[in-house]
Protein backbone atom coordinates (compact mmCIF):
# COMPACT_ATOMS: atom_id res chain seq x y z
CA UNK A 1 0.00 0.00 0.00
CA UNK A 2 1.32 3.46 -0.88
CA UNK A 3 1.80 6.17 1.73
CA UNK A 4 -1.11 8.14 0.28
CA UNK A 5 -3.41 5.17 0.82
CA UNK A 6 -1.99 4.18 4.21
CA UNK A 7 -2.92 7.51 5.80
CA UNK A 8 -6.60 6.65 5.32
CA UNK A 9 -6.67 4.29 8.28
CA UNK A 10 -9.76 3.08 10.16
CA UNK A 11 -9.98 6.28 12.24
CA UNK A 12 -9.81 8.60 9.26
CA UNK A 13 -12.16 6.41 7.24
CA UNK A 14 -14.73 6.47 10.04
CA UNK A 15 -14.84 10.26 10.14
CA UNK A 16 -14.49 10.85 6.41
CA UNK A 17 -18.12 11.55 5.57
CA UNK A 18 -18.38 14.35 8.13
CA UNK A 19 -14.85 15.70 7.74
CA UNK A 20 -14.97 15.92 3.96
CA UNK A 21 -18.14 17.99 4.03
CA UNK A 22 -16.49 20.48 6.37
CA UNK A 23 -13.17 20.59 4.53
CA UNK A 24 -14.95 21.03 1.18
CA UNK A 25 -17.71 23.60 1.17
CA UNK A 26 -20.12 22.31 -1.45
CA UNK A 27 -19.17 18.62 -1.22
CA UNK A 28 -22.66 17.43 -2.10
CA UNK A 29 -23.18 20.06 -4.81
CA UNK A 30 -19.92 19.05 -6.49
CA UNK A 31 -20.97 15.41 -6.68
CA UNK A 32 -24.47 16.27 -7.83
CA UNK A 33 -23.16 18.50 -10.63
CA UNK A 34 -20.71 15.79 -11.68
CA UNK A 35 -23.53 13.25 -11.94
CA UNK A 36 -25.73 15.69 -13.86
CA UNK A 37 -22.95 16.46 -16.34
CA UNK A 38 -22.29 12.78 -16.99
CA UNK A 39 -26.00 12.09 -17.31
CA UNK A 40 -26.39 14.93 -19.79
CA UNK A 41 -23.46 13.62 -21.83
CA UNK A 42 -24.20 9.89 -21.74
CA UNK A 43 -27.97 10.07 -22.07
CA UNK A 44 -30.42 7.29 -21.37
CA UNK A 45 -28.50 4.31 -22.74
CA UNK A 46 -28.98 1.27 -20.52
CA UNK A 47 -25.46 -0.12 -20.78
CA UNK A 48 -23.26 2.70 -19.48
CA UNK A 49 -20.28 1.65 -17.36
CA UNK A 50 -18.65 4.10 -14.95
CA UNK A 51 -15.26 3.68 -13.27
CA UNK A 52 -15.12 5.37 -9.86
CA UNK A 53 -11.52 5.94 -8.75
CA UNK A 54 -11.02 6.60 -5.04
CA UNK A 55 -14.58 5.63 -4.18
CA UNK A 56 -13.74 4.91 -0.54
CA UNK A 57 -15.38 6.70 2.35
CA UNK A 58 -18.79 7.77 1.14
CA UNK A 59 -19.06 6.41 -2.42
CA UNK A 60 -20.96 9.64 -3.03
CA UNK A 61 -20.39 9.37 -6.78
CA UNK A 62 -22.37 6.12 -6.84
CA UNK A 63 -25.06 7.26 -4.40
CA UNK A 64 -25.88 10.29 -6.56
CA UNK A 65 -25.41 8.93 -10.07
CA UNK A 66 -26.99 5.58 -9.18
CA UNK A 67 -30.23 7.28 -8.18
CA UNK A 68 -30.18 9.54 -11.22
CA UNK A 69 -29.38 6.73 -13.66
CA UNK A 70 -30.28 3.37 -12.07
CA UNK A 71 -29.45 1.56 -15.33
CA UNK A 72 -25.74 2.45 -15.10
CA UNK A 73 -23.16 0.06 -13.66
CA UNK A 74 -20.20 1.10 -11.54
CA UNK A 75 -16.77 -0.34 -10.81
CA UNK A 76 -15.47 1.26 -7.62
CA UNK A 77 -11.73 1.25 -6.90
CA UNK A 78 -9.89 2.19 -3.70
CA UNK A 79 -6.55 1.03 -2.25
CA UNK A 80 -7.53 1.60 1.41
CA UNK A 81 -9.49 -1.34 2.92
CA UNK A 82 -11.09 0.80 5.68
CA UNK A 83 -12.18 3.42 3.15
CA UNK A 84 -13.53 0.77 0.80
CA UNK A 85 -15.46 -0.84 3.66
CA UNK A 86 -17.13 2.49 4.37
CA UNK A 87 -18.07 2.91 0.74
CA UNK A 88 -19.56 -0.58 0.57
CA UNK A 89 -21.64 0.10 3.67
CA UNK A 90 -22.94 3.37 2.18
CA UNK A 91 -23.90 1.73 -1.09
CA UNK A 92 -25.59 -1.18 0.69
CA UNK A 93 -27.57 1.21 2.89
CA UNK A 94 -28.75 3.07 -0.22
CA UNK A 95 -29.88 -0.17 -1.87
CA UNK A 96 -27.48 0.24 -4.80
CA UNK A 97 -25.23 -2.79 -4.31
CA UNK A 98 -26.66 -4.47 -7.39
CA UNK A 99 -25.22 -1.67 -9.52
CA UNK A 100 -21.70 -1.85 -8.10
CA UNK A 101 -18.61 -4.04 -8.37
CA UNK A 102 -15.67 -3.41 -6.04
CA UNK A 103 -11.91 -3.56 -6.52
CA UNK A 104 -9.57 -3.22 -3.54
CA UNK A 105 -6.44 -1.83 -5.16
CA UNK A 106 -5.34 0.47 -7.96
CA UNK A 107 -6.52 1.47 -11.42
CA UNK A 108 -3.45 0.05 -13.18
CA UNK A 109 -4.41 -3.41 -11.89
CA UNK A 110 -7.56 -3.38 -14.03
CA UNK A 111 -7.39 -4.95 -17.51
CA UNK A 112 -6.86 -2.35 -20.23
CA UNK A 113 -9.36 -4.05 -22.53
CA UNK A 114 -12.11 -3.38 -19.98
CA UNK A 115 -13.17 0.08 -21.19
CA UNK A 116 -15.59 2.47 -19.50
CA UNK A 117 -17.92 5.17 -20.78
CA UNK A 118 -16.87 7.63 -18.06
CA UNK A 119 -14.47 7.85 -15.14
CA UNK A 120 -14.62 9.90 -11.95
CA UNK A 121 -11.45 10.81 -10.02
CA UNK A 122 -12.72 12.91 -7.13
CA UNK A 123 -10.55 13.84 -4.16
CA UNK A 124 -7.57 11.73 -5.24
CA UNK A 125 -5.00 13.66 -7.25
CA UNK A 126 -3.79 15.99 -4.48
CA UNK A 127 -2.89 12.96 -2.32
CA UNK A 128 -0.36 11.72 -4.90
CA UNK A 129 3.11 13.11 -4.35
CA UNK A 130 4.93 14.43 -7.39
CA UNK A 131 3.93 15.14 -10.96
CA UNK A 132 4.91 11.70 -12.23
CA UNK A 133 2.54 9.93 -9.83
CA UNK A 134 -0.30 12.17 -10.99
CA UNK A 135 0.54 11.52 -14.64
CA UNK A 136 0.70 7.77 -14.02
CA UNK A 137 -2.79 7.73 -12.55
CA UNK A 138 -4.27 9.82 -15.36
CA UNK A 139 -2.58 7.65 -18.00
CA UNK A 140 -4.03 4.54 -16.35
CA UNK A 141 -7.46 6.18 -16.34
CA UNK A 142 -7.22 7.23 -20.00
CA UNK A 143 -6.19 3.71 -21.02
CA UNK A 144 -9.42 2.34 -19.54
CA UNK A 145 -11.73 4.99 -20.94
CA UNK A 146 -13.38 4.72 -24.36
CA UNK A 147 -12.07 7.31 -26.86
CA UNK A 148 -14.41 10.28 -26.52
CA UNK A 149 -15.40 9.20 -23.01
CA UNK A 150 -15.71 11.71 -20.20
CA UNK A 151 -13.52 12.23 -17.14
CA UNK A 152 -14.66 14.03 -14.01
CA UNK A 153 -11.58 15.23 -12.14
CA UNK A 154 -11.85 17.05 -8.81
CA UNK A 155 -9.02 17.88 -6.44
CA UNK A 156 -7.35 20.63 -4.47
CA UNK A 157 -5.06 22.87 -6.46
CA UNK A 158 -2.72 25.67 -5.48
CA UNK A 159 0.03 25.71 -2.87
CA UNK A 160 -1.57 25.74 0.58
CA UNK A 161 1.23 27.77 2.16
CA UNK A 162 0.89 30.49 -0.46
CA UNK A 163 -2.74 31.22 0.39
CA UNK A 164 -2.97 31.69 4.12
CA UNK A 165 -6.40 33.32 3.87
CA UNK A 166 -7.89 30.13 2.42
CA UNK A 167 -6.14 28.06 5.08
CA UNK A 168 -7.60 30.28 7.78
CA UNK A 169 -11.03 30.00 6.15
CA UNK A 170 -10.70 26.21 6.40
CA UNK A 171 -10.12 26.68 10.11
CA UNK A 172 -13.17 28.89 10.41
CA UNK A 173 -15.33 26.17 8.83
CA UNK A 174 -14.13 23.77 11.50
CA UNK A 175 -14.98 26.38 14.15
CA UNK A 176 -18.46 26.73 12.65
CA UNK A 177 -18.82 22.97 13.12
CA UNK A 178 -17.96 23.30 16.83
CA UNK A 179 -14.22 22.51 16.85
CA UNK A 180 -11.99 24.12 19.47
CA UNK A 181 -8.84 26.02 18.36
CA UNK A 182 -6.75 22.99 19.31
CA UNK A 183 -8.99 20.65 17.33
CA UNK A 184 -8.81 23.00 14.35
CA UNK A 185 -5.03 22.68 14.26
CA UNK A 186 -5.22 18.88 14.44
CA UNK A 187 -7.77 18.71 11.66
CA UNK A 188 -5.86 21.16 9.49
CA UNK A 189 -2.78 18.99 10.00
CA UNK A 190 -4.67 15.96 8.70
CA UNK A 191 -5.74 17.87 5.60
CA UNK A 192 -2.16 18.88 4.92
CA UNK A 193 -0.69 15.44 5.70
CA UNK A 194 1.11 14.18 2.63
CA UNK A 195 -0.86 16.47 0.33
CA UNK A 196 0.72 17.67 -2.91
CA UNK A 197 -1.93 19.46 -5.00
CA UNK A 198 -1.28 20.66 -8.55
CA UNK A 199 -0.01 24.21 -8.37
CA UNK A 200 -2.77 25.89 -10.36
CA UNK A 201 -5.61 25.44 -12.84
CA UNK A 202 -2.97 25.61 -15.57
CA UNK A 203 -1.07 22.76 -13.93
CA UNK A 204 -4.21 20.60 -13.96
CA UNK A 205 -4.80 21.44 -17.63
CA UNK A 206 -1.20 20.49 -18.43
CA UNK A 207 -1.57 17.11 -16.70
CA UNK A 208 -4.72 16.35 -18.65
CA UNK A 209 -3.28 17.46 -21.99
CA UNK A 210 -0.22 15.26 -21.45
CA UNK A 211 -2.34 12.19 -20.72
CA UNK A 212 -4.64 12.35 -23.73
CA UNK A 213 -7.54 14.58 -22.73
CA UNK A 214 -9.06 17.54 -24.54
CA UNK A 215 -9.29 21.01 -23.00
CA UNK A 216 -11.04 20.60 -19.62
CA UNK A 217 -13.88 22.79 -18.40
CA UNK A 218 -14.03 23.95 -14.79
CA UNK A 219 -17.55 23.42 -13.43
CA UNK A 220 -17.11 23.85 -9.66
CA UNK A 221 -14.69 25.69 -7.40
CA UNK A 222 -14.51 26.11 -3.62
CA UNK A 223 -11.43 27.59 -1.92
CA UNK A 224 -8.58 25.28 -3.01
CA UNK A 225 -10.95 22.77 -4.62
CA UNK A 226 -11.57 22.62 -8.36
CA UNK A 227 -13.68 20.27 -10.48
CA UNK A 228 -13.27 19.74 -14.21
CA UNK A 229 -14.89 17.71 -16.96
CA UNK A 230 -12.70 16.62 -19.86
CA UNK A 231 -13.18 14.33 -22.83
CA UNK A 232 -10.60 11.72 -23.78
CA UNK A 233 -9.21 12.47 -27.21
CA UNK A 234 -10.57 10.17 -29.89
Amino acid sequence: MTASAAKFDATRAGEYAEQSRIALAGYDACHELAACLLSADLGESLDRRILVVGAGGTAQEILVAGKLRPSWRFLAVDPSPPMLAGAIASVEAAGLSHLTTWHSGYVDELPVNNRFDAVTVIGVLHHLRGREAKLALLRAVAARLHPGGMLILACNRGAYAENLLFLKAWGERWRMAGASPEEVEVKRGKILQGADPPGSDAAVESLLAETGFEQPRLFFSSLFWGSWIARRSA
